[in-house]
């Protein structure tokens, strides 16, 4: 596949949006409520995404004959420093859309955001995950995550339990 990797856009915020609720109604089926899952709404999360290039958050897209197949939203600082001491970079979304997994996209995607960080002389990275996310999971392993903490998360009205990866990425 000749995937390619940019920047977002302004006007790329509502396809990002649209691979965002996708992916969490297909790989959070059967982990979170099927009532929160079923009740995302695409123009809040149009307006996330805006907020989010308009605040100079970096997001990066795949694109695949001139679609946006996948996004990742990443930061070269942590958001929360105090849980994450050692950390200095984190991923915090990372979609590729489900009738395109396993083609390399969200590898592409990985990769691109560890060289751009290792570029900027960062060396701890971490990303969480929804701990019954077997398959994100497996995929998050397989790239060199190890499994640093659990920890809650809360959606709707409940609940959730979410795995943070580290990433020695000074070394990979």
């Amino acid at each position: 596949m000749d995937i390619i990797i940019r920047t977002a856009t302004i006007n790329d915020a509502e396809k990002v949006a649209k691979i965002k609720i996708e992916g969490w109604q297909t790989a959070y089926r059967g982990i979170i409520d099927d009532e929160f899952l079923d009740n995302m709404n695409l123009n809040e999360e149009i307006e996330k995404r805006k907020d989010n290039i308009k605040d100079g958050e970096d997001i990066i897209v795949a694109e695949f004959n001139n679609e946006i197949v996948g996004f990742c939203l990443y930061r070269n600082y942590i958001k929360d420093p105090e849980s994450y001491p050692n950390a200095d970079c984190e991923i915090s979304s990372l979609y590729v859309k489900s009738s395109l997994k396993r083609k390399g996209i969200g590898t592409k995607l990985m990769q691109y955001v560890i060289q751009k960080l290792q570029n900027q002389g960062k060396t701890k990275m971490i990303l969480g995950c929804l701990k019954g996310n077997y398959p994100s999971r497996a995929f998050y392993e397989k790239m060199g995550g190890k499994l640093l903490k659990k920890e809650k998360i809360t959606f709707g009205n409940k609940e959730y339990e979410e795995v943070i990866y580290e990433y020695d990425i000074a070394k990979m």
